[in-house]
């Protein structure tokens, strides 16, 4: 008999989170160019509210009914159809289980957000790397991993590292090619990033299938990381299932309100996707300009660039550099990008140094 507790035997293979470096060699602390933060901060709406929101001897509403209005008359969607949820990640979470375990399959891109594999270990469940297509998801190598045991596919629309995207009629032509069990997951963590003609149908095609989930957060473009606020939509029947499996209480008072003020302050969200376009395509043109040293652009749709060091200078060796000059940057060697670092968009002030390091380090190499 055992001593001791013993765990699922797949909990082994889990890989508890790491964060990104926080502080440089001599001790400073560093910005973060490294979580995909919103560089301009948050609404003026949602940070007058936070002071004020609700009684912290009180509950919070359980199921956000404010809030899952204001989503819904923003987005054109029922009240019926949205689950709120502490992030999107707690909304991932509860699909993932509803509907995987034991002996099934969660079929993602091979490079996908970090979160996903998890979400399939946590259940038993087996991760299924699909081919890449040049980094970003190919539909093709998706449908070619769909086997019986699959339950879920995962699509990150925007994708996390890479910030590649998939149009409306790729998005479609997925799930056209899915069996009606398998569970399509569409995560637009960056959605708001995107221009409104680039918009993938992920919520239209939620709202005429039953197999279909999308997630959206409140920590990116709307500037509330530190709330954990998300929110889910589809079907009611897929809504109530997730919602027997989200914690009770799950988003808190002073989540709840700011989050219904940002929803109110588009301004703010427009002002942020103007900054992230311009800055991001300053600074993907720079890189770009130094093909020569071996950098690479991977095209973004986020609030971030994925660049590629494929010369003398490597990834880790410019994530030390820009430590340095005081930025912290994200190196993906467990993504399997060893080559790869991924260096949020900052603002312009900060998106200077961080070129000017960059320049640096090539000159010197």
């Amino acid at each position: 008999m055992a001593k001791h507790p013993t765990p699922k035997p797949w909990i082994a293979d889990i890989h508890a989170y790491v964060p990104g470096k926080a502080h440089g060699a001599d001790g400073r602390e560093l910005v973060k160019l490294s979580a995909n933060e919103n560089p301009l901060g948050s609404s003026a709406a949602a940070l007058g509210v936070l002071g004020t929101a609700g009684q912290p001897a009180l509950y919070p509403d359980p199921d956000c009914n404010a809030l899952r209005a204001q989503i819904g008359a923003l987005h054109g969607l029922a009240a019926d159809r949205i689950l709120c949820g502490a992030g999107s990640g707690e909304l991932l979470h509860c699909a993932v289980q509803a509907f995987c375990g034991v002996g099934d399959e969660v079929v993602f891109s091979r490079f996908s957000f970090s979160l996903y594999p998890l979400l399939a270990r946590k259940v038993g469940a087996s991760p299924v790397f699909a081919a890449d297509h040049d980094y970003a998801a190919s539909v093709d190598n998706l449908l070619a991993n769909v086997t019986p045991r699959t339950k879920a596919v995962l699509l990150d629309n925007p994708n996390n590292p890479v910030g590649s995207w998939l149009p409306r009629e790729e998005v479609e032509r997925l799930h056209a090619g899915l069996p009606g069990h398998v569970l399509l997951i569409v995560d637009q963590a960056y959605a708001e990033y995107l221009a409104p003609e680039l918009d993938d149908g992920g919520l239209e095609l939620a709202a005429r299938h039953d197999n279909v989930l999308v997630t959206r957060t409140f920590s990116k473009a709307y500037g509330l990381a530190a709330e954990r606020v998300g929110w889910a939509t589809g079907s009611p029947r897929l809504i109530d299932y997730l919602n027997r499996l989200r914690g009770a209480f799950n988003v808190t008072s002073r989540g709840q309100a700011a989050a219904l003020a940002a929803v109110g302050d588009q301004d703010f969200v427009a002002a942020s996707r103007a900054h992230n376009t311009q800055e991001l395509a300053r600074f993907t043109q720079f890189v770009e300009a130094l093909g020569n040293h071996g950098l690479r652009p991977v095209p973004s749709k986020a609030n971030f660039l994925l660049v590629l060091f494929e010369g003398a200078v490597t990834a880790e060796m410019a994530q030390n550099a820009l430590a340095d000059a005081g930025y912290a940057t994200r190196w993906l060697p467990g993504q399997d990008l060893p080559h790869g670092l991924r260096i949020t968009i900052g603002t312009a002030a900060q998106m200077d140094d961080v070129m000017a390091a960059l320049r640096t380090l090539l000159d010197q190499g």
